[in-house]
């Protein structure tokens, strides 16, 4: 029915205010300076001869949400609009952004009526719409069998095909419309022609499980054995899906069983990966090389192993699968796969047939480290009991009892002391096993670690027990250590001391018992310089104000990016912590850190309260760093954060509200006027 019979509505009605969507949340910007466009997919006639007739609207202007009049009517279906439109100029072949005119809309939302009279008044049933295809093609996959009628009437080319999309046929296929594969079929369309997702149109069929279609197809000569697409072959797509009535179709009609390509590399291994067990059994009993490799996942059996399919593991096992082949997934194998995911049964299936229980490889390194990394404990006894090495080495966390240690899997912890894991064994990420259950905060694997003999200092150079616990905020497990022995003065390569960590995490618990037991205040080292730069660069005033009054060196340097405390709390815009070290005999002038001084961050930043803080104490503008002095640092943020903003505002219509916008940046980044006042007056007083 037209539309154009509907009681005319109020511009409040129409038009939803500026920013806003009809739920009340914020949302993109789109701002509609052609009423025509809304009238028009809103099917309001009356309003659309008015402002036709007035000339107060552009028949061709653009829109951002509808894109011309003409193509908001073909959406919305409103024939009697069009056709306004069309009678006052309005263009025709208009395409959108990405690129559909009116008649690829109008196919695509099966506006028959609207379609018609388009091609009637000289619409190109052969443009290209870029994302949106040709005209058959949008028809084609929507199912509007009509159109697609009209569209082959007038000289649509029926084996128009996109890149993205394929051919009107694979897109038909894929959507089930048999009437319009049928027609198309009868026009001649090439039943094997290749392109766009899915490859050709029987795999496509295939994929969705359309068993009439890809009978049609076959009948019609499609090449059951055709490459390409994301499945490979029509066999791999309905095998992978699970379709076994198009798998007999296919497999009757000759199927390759071992043809490779695709994903999941072949039919076999797409069964497998999916859990289709009689689709496998059919594939093994036709001559499936049951050890064929590529894909995704290596092969078949370890295509099962990770999808946690124990029958077709089994299956696959009794047609001879080799328990050790080595695959794509995490470059693993079979075992480690399923002592990864916790299968003790089909871990066990594996052993008994000759899986290597110590091969190495994968991410955690061999399956007794993949398991105690995620720990399953049962496997774990399993794989101990069939001779896995305890202590073997490799992988992310090192060793088994690191891994297990990492999780704070005490009974496997235990499991593995028992049979004679070296408790202080060195690798992997956290060093030792110690270290690692001190930074997850596990205390009851922490004491059964210390109970069986690990070292409470033991460092690989990135830090001990102590630290990791102290860098965590685990005050419980940094008591445990101090009372163990732990040394509060050792350091690693990035964490500098213990100190420093509890200062960066912002523990002042922690602070206070490392002082307690004797804790260097002024100790150097780690990225953060020393702990007074830790907690003045996260502006911890707490710990900021425990530290100094504890005789902490406010003009302690470094080497890195940070260099001292003023510039840590500089860098991060900690105008409190600045004014506390200031007060505490802070150098504003000291040098240090990525960009010279305090100043001269603070300016980069446009930072200026802190600017203006530093100036009051004595910072001197002129003083070279980085840049020459102060006023340049402030103008080389300001030239290229300037540039950003314009750059940005180009697309300012479709711009959301969030931090992330050119309001949101200025003001993250500080005043700017006020830092090059600030600046400017400084430097013309030094004069």
């Amino acid at each position: 029915m037209d539309r154009g019979e509907q009681p005319r509505r109020s511009k409040q009605d129409k038009i939803p205010p500026k920013g806003t969507a009809d739920d009340g949340e914020m949302q993109y910007e789109y701002v509609h300076d052609n009423a025509l466009q809304i009238a028009s997919i809103e099917g309001c006639v009356e309003d659309v001869q008015r402002l036709l007739e007035d000339g107060a609207a552009d028949v061709n202007g653009q829109d951002m949400g509808f894109g011309t009049a003409l193509q908001a009517a073909a959406q919305g279906g409103h024939r009697r609009i069009v056709e306004l439109l069309l009678e006052k100029g309005a263009d025709i072949h208009a395409q959108l952004r990405q690129g559909a005119d009116a008649l690829q809309i109008a196919s695509s939302k099966g506006h028959d009526q609207v379609v018609q009279l388009l091609i009637q008044n000289g619409a190109d049933v052969n443009a290209d719409g870029w994302q949106y295809g040709h005209p058959l093609q949008t028809a084609s996959s929507s199912g509007h069998d009509q159109i697609v009628q009209m569209l082959l009437e007038r000289g649509a080319n029926v084996d128009a095909s996109g890149d993205d999309f394929g051919s009107a046929l694979q897109l038909a296929s894929l959507g089930g419309h048999y009437q319009i594969v049928q027609r198309l079929v009868e026009k001649g369309a090439d039943v094997n022609m290749h392109g766009g997702k899915f490859g050709n149109a029987l795999q496509a069929a295939a994929s969705r499980g359309h068993d009439q279609i890809a009978q049609l197809l076959l009948e019609r000569g499609a090449n059951v054995n055709s490459q390409g697409g994301k499945h490979g072959s029509a066999l791999q797509a309905a095998s992978s899906i699970g379709h076994s009535h198009i798998v007999q179709q296919l497999l009757e009609k000759g199927a390759d069983v071992n043809a490779q390509g695709g994903e999941l590399g072949n039919a076999l291994q797409a069964a497998a990966h999916k859990g289709n067990q009689q689709i496998a059994q059919w594939l093994l009993e036709r001559g499936a090389d049951v050890n064929a490799e590529g894909g995704h996942d290596g092969n078949a059996l370890q295509a099962a192993a990770r999808g946690q399919h124990e029958q077709i593991v089994r299956l696959l096992l009794e047609h001879g699968a080799d328990a050790n082949a080595q695959g794509a997934y995490f470059s693993a194998n079979p075992l480690y796969i399923a002592s990864c995911g916790g299968q003790d049964k089909i871990v066990q299936m594996l052993l008994d047939k000759g899986a290597n229980v110590n091969k190495q490889r994968g991410h955690y390194g061999n399956a007794l480290q993949a398991a105690a990394t995620m720990g399953h404990e049962q496997v774990v006894q399993r794989l101990l009991e069939n001779g896995a090495d305890v202590n073997a080495q490799g992988g992310f966390s090192g060793n088994p009892l690191q891994a297990a240690a990492c999780g704070g899997y005490y009974p496997i912890v235990q499991r593995l002391l028992e049979n004679g894991a070296d408790v202080n064994s060195m690798g992997g990420a956290q060093g030792t096993a110690l270290r690692a259950a001190a930074f997850k905060g596990s205390e009851p694997v922490v004491e059964l670690l210390l109970e069986h003999g690990a070292d409470v200092n033991a460092s690989d150079g990135h830090g001990t027990a102590l630290d990791a616990a102290s860098a965590q905020g685990h005050d419980c497990v940094v008591q445990l250590l101090l009372k163990k022995g732990a040394d509060v003065s050792l350091t690693g390569e990035g964490s500098g001391s213990a100190l420093q960590s509890a200062c960066f995490k912002g523990d002042i618990q922690i602070v206070r018992q490392l002082l307690d037991k004797g804790a260097d205040i002024n100790i150097t080292g780690g990225d953060y310089i020393s702990p007074l730069a830790a907690a003045s660069y996260r502006g911890y005033k707490p710990i900021i104000e425990l530290l100094l009054s504890k005789g902490a060196n406010a003009n302690a340097q470094g080497p890195g990016k940070y260099g001292n405390a003023l510039y840590s709390a500089s860098v991060m815009g900690q105008t409190e912590a600045v004014q506390l070290l200031l007060g505490s005999g802070a150098d504003a002038n000291i040098h240090g850190g990525e960009f010279g001084n305090a100043l001269q961050v603070a300016a980069l930043y446009w930072r200026a309260p802190l600017v203006q803080l530093l100036l009051e104490n004595g910072a001197d503008p002129n003083q070279k760093g980085y840049f020459d002095n102060a006023l340049q640092a402030a103008e080389h943020t300001g030239s290229d954060v300037i540039s950003w903003i314009e750059r940005k505002k180009q697309g300012l219509i479709k711009m959301k509200r969030t931090p992330g916008s050119a309001l949101g940046m200025i003001r993250r980044l500080g005043d700017r006027e006020r830092v090059y006042e600030l600046l400017k007056g400084a430097m013309e007083g030094d004069k």
